[in-house]
């Protein structure tokens, strides 16, 4: 079995699970930035974190033959210090043409606050003047469709934008469709006790298909499964999916979105 984890915190596992995902098929591994699990208090701690997502973390993957790609953003839980997130804004460029770069991510919205909206517009604005890709993060349960509606049209109004350029992340059975039929790629979160069970990430396939669709276990310093993708192709196999299906899912999709940024190459097979 082969697949692409699109969007896994690194920083925050230790070097057995980069073993654990080769062993399993992992072709590559690409990392959001994202919040710490605490409020950096200074634009420095961002500039030491960036270089840490683009030298040292595709030196470690390394080690395991596991090519490593990166997204740069301010996570929406730091949004709220506006000062903070310009400094942090204003950082940004100069590491977009590192090699590993793939686009702005993972942006979004944590409470749908006015602060965390005025950021989100800010990354977008800044993604279209680069000509980034976007990775996006949409709010836990309470806010998810209200944040998802709003960063759907936020992303309307910046008519640099291509829809097809942009994956809304953490997508549930009550936001897939809004986000597949604005136009937008929809990633399914793989968590074990919130987003999306590897079961109801089946489920969502069996209605939606697979178009524009991809999975991803986002694991972080929190209670996740770095293996969550390998495991929901397994429950794909028992319900009756075929091996050309899961391949498409778990695979070539991740590589027809990503490849739209000219640095994700894959080694020859």
């Amino acid at each position: 079995m082969r697949f692409i984890e699109p969007h896994a915190h690194m920083v925050s596992r230790t070097t057995d699970d980069y073993a654990a995902l080769v062993t399993a098929g992992c072709a590559a591994v690409c990392e959001p930035a994202f919040w710490a699990g605490f409020d950096r208090g200074s634009a420095a701690g961002f500039h030491d974190y960036f270089h840490q997502l683009t030298d040292f973390e595709p030196q470690r993957a390394a080690k395991f033959g596991l090519p490593h790609f990166c997204w740069l953003c301010l996570n929406p839980k730091e949004a709220e210090d506006l000062r903070l997130a310009k400094d942090v804004l204003a950082l940004i460029p100069q590491f977009l043409d590192r090699p590993t770069v793939l686009g702005i991510g993972e942006i979004g919205l944590n409470k749908n606050s006015r602060n965390e909206l005025a950021i989100l517009e800010r990354h977008i604005e800044l993604a279209a003047r680069h000509d980034q890709l976007i990775l996006v993060h949409t709010p836990h349960l309470e806010d998810k469709l209200k944040g998802t509606r709003l960063t759907i049209d936020a992303l309307r109004n910046q008519p640099r934008i291509r829809p097809e350029r942009v994956i809304i992340d953490h997508v549930e059975e009550h936001t897939v469709k809004l986000v597949l039929d604005a136009g937008f790629w929809a990633g399914m979160t793989l968590y074990p006790t919130s987003k999306c069970t590897p079961a109801r990430a089946v489920d969502i396939l069996d209605v939606c298909g697979t178009e524009r669709l991809w999975m991803n276990s986002a694991c972080d310093w929190g209670e996740s499964v770095p293996l969550n993708i390998p495991r929901t192709a397994l429950e794909m196999r028992r319900r009756g999916w075929s091996a050309a299906a899961i391949d498409r899912v778990i695979y070539q999709n991740p590589v027809q979105f990503l490849s739209q940024c000219p640095k994700f190459r894959l080694p020859p097979d």
